[in-house]
């Protein structure tokens, strides 16, 4: 039963379906190991046992009856801290919000549920969901799989966690600038970033509603897939047959790769070369709009973000962690003006990068510039923290900026993703591509 703790979902759900594995007995496996795990208040924010119970019991009947829901019907999964759970507190990592009990799921909650996932809980994140790094002094930081003194990747950072240290089969996080691909990434994961728009945030505590996305962190595109079939309810990506031969990429020159680090920069490099192997054409891709982009990611967020939590926040500053407040704040001098303003020149980059990466399967990049820094450091460096937590979402904040779907996946060195950036609403093409890329770099 211990090797269900590392087998992906869909082989989990697999096994359910021919009889191999009793969604009960998986449920308690989990539930067990997460009692167990030394880190598991630094990862679970809470767990929720009658209820995966409750769930467990009932995707056993549907079994012995014939009526599963869906590949993953009976497989535990967990939910980042800022997805509504009816009587079970969502405080979104924040003391703000501590005691906060929602009186219904969220609308992804009660897709999955109807699906047949089971929920295992809620896992720790940034504060408000407001930081890369996946630092949070108040209510828990959870330990990067690799390295227990770095941070994990925010701010899905217990999403990441639960699912890299074997205490869920996946994890369902948000990702406003990177929020799901840099913990994926940092903890050897797949993840997905859909695009703004395409899964509901209905029930979802929010950062930047513009921006702000749902998706899975997993281990394996299939998986991913599958997670955001229950997220919506539908069918996931058919993935079968997918392939490099033919393929074309963009390889993003400018942004992306500036301040590069070497290790992650040697790993990125790595990765093209086997896709290339595998059939793949990659074609060095600058577009200068981007730069222009990224200069406008300051007053996009801060204004946002500061106009939804203004009230919140000033009614009681101190309950907060000083850099998360700072970074809120930074919004609040910001006119009106100049807040359409940039909406409106971020709206001609964004046609500009659409003219540019027309043609293309995918724009790749690495997912993160850095390896995961030292959780101690941040906390005594104020320099240090800003320096790295810009740099942790630099590379995704792309894909949120362009308004696309992206898909981080690891590269087989620790710590490094590979990100493909697709067209808005491409999903299930970005996910085919990201099967194909998988399997090169496996």
């Amino acid at each position: 039963m211990q090797d269900w703790l590392t087998m992906t979902a869909c082989d989990l759900g697999r096994g359910i379906g021919m009889g191999q594995i009793d969604p009960v007995e998986l449920t308690e496996t989990y539930l067990s190991a997460i009692t167990a795990h030394p880190h598991r208040d630094r990862i679970y924010a809470r767990v929720t046992e009658t209820r995966a119970r409750a769930e467990a019991e009932a995707a056993r009947v549907r079994v012995k009856l014939g009526l599963r829901r869906s590949l993953l019907d009976g497989v535990p999964i967990s939910w980042k801290d800022l997805f509504d759970t009816a009587g079970t507190e969502t405080e979104a990592g924040s003391a703000l919000l501590k005691g906060r009990v929602p009186d219904r799921d969220a609308v992804v909650v009660r897709n999955a549920t109807a699906m047949g996932a089971v929920c295992l809980g809620k896992t720790h994140m940034s504060e408000l969901a407001f930081s890369g790094l996946g630092l949070n002094p108040i209510t828990g930081t959870p330990p990067c799989i690799d390295d227990v003194d770095a941070v994990p990747g925010g701010s899905s950072s217990g999403a990441a966690a639960s699912v890299a240290w074997g205490l869920a089969a996946g994890g369902i996080g948000s990702d406003t600038g990177g929020s799901v691909r840099i913990p994926s990434a940092w903890n050897n994961l797949v993840g997905l970033k859909t695009t703004a728009g395409r899964v509901t945030l209905e029930g979802t505590v929010p950062l930047c509603l513009r921006f702000d996305t749902i998706g899975p962190l997993a281990r394996s595109v299939e998986d991913a897939a599958h997670l955001l079939a229950l997220l919506e309810g539908g069918t996931p990506a058919d993935l079968r047959g997918a392939t490099l031969q033919g393929r074309r990429f963009a390889d993003l020159q400018n942004v992306a790769k500036d301040d590069l680090r070497d290790g992650p920069g040697a790993a990125y490099e790595s990765a093209l070369d086997r896709l290339r192997e595998a059939g793949a054409e990659i074609v060095p891709l600058e577009v200068p709009e981007l730069n222009d982009a990224m200069s406008l990611s300051g007053v996009l967020y801060t204004t946002e973000a500061y106009g939804l939590w203004r009230d919140v926040i000033e009614a009681n500053p101190d309950a907060m962690y000083p850099e998360i407040l700072e970074r809120f704040r930074a919004g609040k001098n910001v006119s009106g003006p100049d807040y359409i303003a940039a909406w409106s020149r971020l709206k001609a980059c964004r046609t500009a990068w659409d003219a540019a990466t027309a043609g293309f399967d995918a724009v790749l990049a690495p997912t993160a510039p850095i390896f995961p820094p030292n959780l101690e450091r941040l906390m005594t460096d104020h320099d240090y923290y800003v320096t790295e937590n810009l740099l942790a979402l630099r590379n995704t904040r792309i894909g949120n900026l362009m308004g696309l779907a992206a898909l981080t996946v690891p590269t087989g060195t620790a710590g490094c993703g590979l990100m493909m950036m697709g067209y808005p609403g491409s999903e299930e093409a970005l996910l085919r591509v990201g099967a194909a890329v998988e399997t090169a770099l496996a």
